[in-house]
């Protein structure tokens, strides 16, 4: 009997630890609002919402040049006080990976897609990345900064992949 019942106790609190440790873990966010560098009007809100490994970014950027491409990194600073976004500095890369298109080989953690405007300047995006975490050690974006650059990403020109100048700068926060 009272092992019957010791038993139950223990399956008891092993279901209780196990759907704290998946509510955790599925309900970590951050979002950013992206604010114009000095002399730009590009601004947006992007959010990131860790769901298992992979954590889902979404958002909307207004501002850009219409039917174009361009960078989207996060920096390894959080900090936006320099006007042109250069305070943040160079991409977040705790992992010390070259510079990279963040769907195919390596890439720095902050390598994000490229963003596509449509006609108005406006890009709309969703897209799920495994190489970066809300609240995980190494790879945790919160607190870095995240910039829009001007031109595409060429996945190639080492260290910055040749995106020109910061449109926006964000600082990301968790969202609790």
């Amino acid at each position: 009997m009272k092992a019957r019942f010791t038993l139950s106790i223990l399956a008891s609190v092993a279901a209780l630890a196990l759907a704290g440790c998946a509510s955790s873990h599925i309900s970590a966010r951050a979002s950013a609002k992206l604010e114009p560098t000095r002399g730009n009007t590009t601004s947006g809100n992007v959010t990131f919402v860790q769901s298992g490994d992979g954590v889902r970014v979404s958002g909307e950027i207004r501002g850009l040049k219409p039917d174009a491409e361009h960078g989207f990194h996060v920096h390894e600073k959080g900090d936006c006080s320099s006007g042109d976004g250069m305070s943040t500095g160079g991409h977040f890369n705790p992992t010390a990976k070259p510079h990279g298109n963040h769907g195919a080989g390596e890439h720095h953690t902050g390598d994000l897609p490229s963003l596509k405007a449509d006609k108005y300047g406006v890009a709309a995006f969703s897209f799920v990345s495994t190489t970066i975490s809300v609240g995980a050690p190494t790879i945790d974006i919160t607190g870095k900064g995240l910039i829009v650059h001007r031109d595409p990403d060429d996945y190639k020109t080492q260290p910055t992949g040749n995106a020109g100048p910061r449109l926006a700068c964000a600082v990301i926060t968790a969202v609790k």
